[in-house]
């Protein structure tokens, strides 16, 4: 069993991690944080809402820190940049610890909400309910009125300028935050969204980079909104060829691929289905954007997409159970990690909006554009940060940077971590796991690999870490329930 961590005071701890003099440690103190058992530290710093004008109104960013085990740690604290855009860093104490736990035995892990998530000047949207009726959950028209009732409610906040959030405008915030903890240099590790940050914070910072690592590469000219479709599409194809490819699972579901586009041609459709939550059925109408939703949900995690051909014939025979089932899946934690809708759509309309339009993507034959279509009428008249032109270039770093791809990833593949670590130059490194999906940081040999490249003593040592066992990851094979024995309890 773990030992416990047992912590000096709160006083002597805030001296020990914020050296940079006594307006920062004031703001620190001791605090509990969701998915730990140990007492951490927390601060906060104030920050212009407006870099343009630093004597107006200002924000509270705030951080947590979770100290290292050892007594004697380096002095190189690790930041990490959440996902979204728009996740709480410090709602994800937990599984954070977890990842980095190797890395936390020597330093500083620190975690900043950016500004408009979790406790810094939050840009939140009423979340739906769980038991909510599937057909409310599903209509975009709901979903966009929504949106627009929010925008209407955080712009009436005191911090409710919405072209204030931009991620040029919150890695400032984060360097403050470095300072405040006295840190010359700080590694970076970021996931999805996070992984923009990192790379903004990288252009603005470069000296204050030791190692970066990016795991899920969503870069700042992809046009998100654009890139969805092809990118599941790609997803759904290899999980269709897969199938085909294993004997077992096309002697089970032959022709699935063709099964799944003849069930595209009967929508619209009428249907009954239990609703995941209430257990209650439901009758709602299935159209395709709703059918292209569920499918693209389970392609996040190959365990849950090994269930998809299953799921698919299923459907395909006019039984939704399992294809509803497995597409809630993924929401299991969904309050804890949920985004700020209002920071999302600020980050997303200012920055990869623009670029839709002259964007070269083309829709995915089952997914279309229904969701790059909702993010475009969201947008049209939601605030507008400034956003220099020179946040969409990529040039080389002079930090030894370290670029995760999962080859099976449906929103962040492959294509866009190859690209990157091109442009990054020769102290990028990319490391591609052909059947992961999104996120690789909660692959074991994935973290440990992580733990030596940011632990190696020389850039030189860390690009040659030997990341080679996550190749060999095998698909998840394609999942079948077993049907209980004759008389067994249901």
């Amino acid at each position: 069993m773990r030992p416990k961590l047992i912590l000096p005071s709160a006083v002597l701890l805030a001296a020990a991690l914020c050296p940079a003099g006594p307006s920062s440690a004031a703001t620190l103190g001791p605090c509990r944080l969701p998915g730990l058992e140990h007492e951490v530290v927390c601060g906060s710093v104030q920050r212009p809402l407006d870099p343009g004008q630093p004597q107006g109104r200002n924000i509270a960013v705030h951080y947590a820190v979770l100290p290292a085990l050892a007594r004697n740690k380096k002095p190189d604290p690790v930041f990490f940049f959440a996902g979204g855009p728009g996740q709480s860093a410090i709602d994800i104490a937990g599984t954070v610890s977890r990842m980095l736990a190797r890395l936390s035995n020597r330093r500083d892990i620190v975690l900043v909400d950016q500004r408009g998530t979790g406790r810094s000047a939050p840009l939140v949207c009423d979340a739906p309910e769980p038991t909510r009726p599937l057909r409310d959950s599903a209509d975009p028209v709901q979903q966009f009125e929504q949106l627009r009732a929010c925008r209407a409610r955080l712009e009436a906040l005191p911090h409710g300028d919405l072209r204030q959030y931009t991620t040029t405008i919150a890695m400032q915030d984060v360097d403050a935050v470095r300072n405040a903890l006295g840190a010359e240099r700080i590694n970076l590790v970021g996931a999805s969204y996070g992984t923009r940050a990192v790379l903004e914070y990288q252009r603005q910072f470069p000296r204050a980079v030791r190692r970066a690592v990016i795991d899920g590469v969503a870069p700042p000219d992809m046009a998100l909104p654009a890139s969805f479709s092809p990118d599941a599409q790609s997803a759904l194809d290899a999980v269709l060829a897969a199938c085909a490819a294993d004997k077992d699972c096309e002697r089970r579901h032959p022709a699935l691929q063709a099964r799944w586009r003849a069930l595209l041609a009967t929508l619209p459709r009428e249907i009954t289905v239990a609703h995941p939550v209430t257990g209650r059925d439901e009758r709602l109408v299935l159209t395709r954007d709703m059918a292209a939703a569920l499918v693209r949900a389970p392609l996040y995690a190959p365990v849950l997409a090994s269930a998809l051909p299953h799921a698919i014939a299923e459907a395909a025979d006019g039984r939704f159970a399992a294809l509803v089932g497995i597409a809630s899946a993924l929401q299991g934690g969904r309050r804890q990690g949920a985004l700020a809708m209002g920071m999302h759509l600020s980050v997303i309309c200012a920055e990869d909006m623009p670029r839709v339009a002259g964007s070269s993507e083309r829709a995915g034959v089952d997914f279309g554009s229904s969701l790059a279509d909702l993010y475009t009428k969201s947008c049209a008249d939601w605030p507008r940060g400034e956003v220099p032109a020179a946040f969409y270039g990529i040039g080389p770093t002079s930090a030894a940077t370290l670029v995760l791809s999962g080859g099976a990833d449906p929103v962040t593949p492959s294509r866009h971590g190859e690209r990157v670590a091109r442009l990054l130059g020769a102290k990028a490194r990319h490391v591609v796991v052909p059947e992961a999906g999104h996120g690789l940081l909660a692959l074991p040999c994935l973290r440990d690999a992580v733990f030596r490249f940011i632990d190696a003593e020389s850039d030189e040592a860390a690009l040659a870490v030997d990341a080679g066992c996550a190749r060999t990851i095998p698909r998840p094979p394609a999942f079948e329930p077993v049907a209980p024995a004759a008389g067994a309890p249901r």
